[in-house]
């Protein structure tokens, strides 16, 4: 197949295999197919919404956020796996990877690019928004002490959220509950 001499980079956007968008401020600007395919909605019905939509909860969309502005300033890059909600509200794992257009607006104007995980990463618990942080980070390889830092926590709390996530995970150590947490046990 020979390729055009000029790259048509709207259609490279378009046809992308991953879920990609434009953002601004947290309020998606352009998505391509494959995003609006991801979460359950139609062409076209993303854009102008906020992020907030995708997230299980507006507390988790808003502790993310807080997160992220961190992360994004120092490194003007941010990537993570969290639990996200599709337009049906089933919930999901979802790989998520964005870089900010300008280093001095870290949730300005960005490219994110997101990546439905949950083949090998399914939601089999029911969870709390704070569980699903807690998890999110867990799998991040982060200890409790960690954890209550980047949360505002206690290192208690964080124990408490835990040994939860045991339970419903039916998880005898932190290492199984991981795996659990990954698909992978």
């Amino acid at each position: 197949m020979n390729l055009p001499h000029t790259i048509d980079y709207e259609m490279i956007f378009q046809h992308a295999p991953v879920g990609m968008c434009i953002s601004r401020d947290r309020v998606i600007q352009a998505c391509n197919g494959a995003l609006a395919t991801m979460f359950g909605y139609g062409a076209g019905h993303l854009t102008g919404s906020s992020f907030s939509v995708l997230y299980p909860t507006m507390d988790e969309f808003l502790r993310t956020g807080d997160r992220i502005i961190p992360i994004m300033n120092a490194k003007g890059r941010y990537s993570d796996e969290r639990i996200m909600r599709r337009a049906s509200g089933e919930l999901f794992w979802c790989h998520v990877t964005g870089r900010a257009l300008s280093p001095l607006e870290p949730l300005g104007a960005g490219v994110w690019i997101f990546e439905d995980v949950s083949e090998k990463r399914p939601v089999t618990a029911h969870l709390t928004p704070r569980e699903r942080e807690i998890a999110a980070l867990l799998v991040e390889g982060k200890t409790s002490k960690i954890i209550a830092r980047e949360t505002d926590l206690s290192p208690r709390t964080v124990e408490m959220h835990r040994a939860s996530l045991m339970r419903k995970f039916a998880a005898s150590t932190s290492v199984e509950l991981v795996h659990k947490l990954v698909g992978a046990g």
